[in-house]
């Protein structure tokens, strides 16, 4: 499953060479995972009253070509593997209505409890796997 979200580049977001700074596009990974989860109808504030959290513990992008200030983005998020432990996810960066790739990447995030990784419990891992 593929969860689209739209994003108007912000002047902020911008450089002084007038494109958009690199670390704002991890900014919007988390952008993409937030919805994806929402769209499984999975409220991290749920999550987080449960005790559940949900840390990064590797990221990465490639870079392909800028976007810039009013660009209209599409954060494109995937969910790729699902363990009851981790989780990972790839995105991908374009212009609404346009295929180039402006920028990709993937992450994966771990289940902690008290700062501990843990086993997801079914009321969330079983959501989660209907986004696979």
């Amino acid at each position: 499953m593929t969860v689209k979200t739209l994003y108007r580049v912000k002047f902020y977001d911008t450089d002084t060479m007038g494109v958009v700074h690199h670390s704002n596009y991890i900014r919007w990974f988390e952008t993409g995972r937030v919805e994806f989860l929402r769209t499984l109808e999975i409220d991290l504030n749920e999550m987080m009253s449960d005790g559940i959290l949900f840390p990064i513990v590797k990221i990465g992008a490639k870079f392909h070509a800028p976007a810039r200030f009013d660009d209209e983005l599409e954060i494109l998020t995937t969910a790729e593997a699902l363990t009851k432990a981790k989780m990972q996810f790839s995105y991908k960066i374009r212009r609404l209505g346009e295929e180039k790739i402006l920028a990709e990447g993937n992450s994966t995030n771990v289940f902690t409890h008290e700062g501990k990784i843990c086993r997801l419990p079914e009321k969330y891992f079983s959501r989660l796997a209907q986004g696979l």
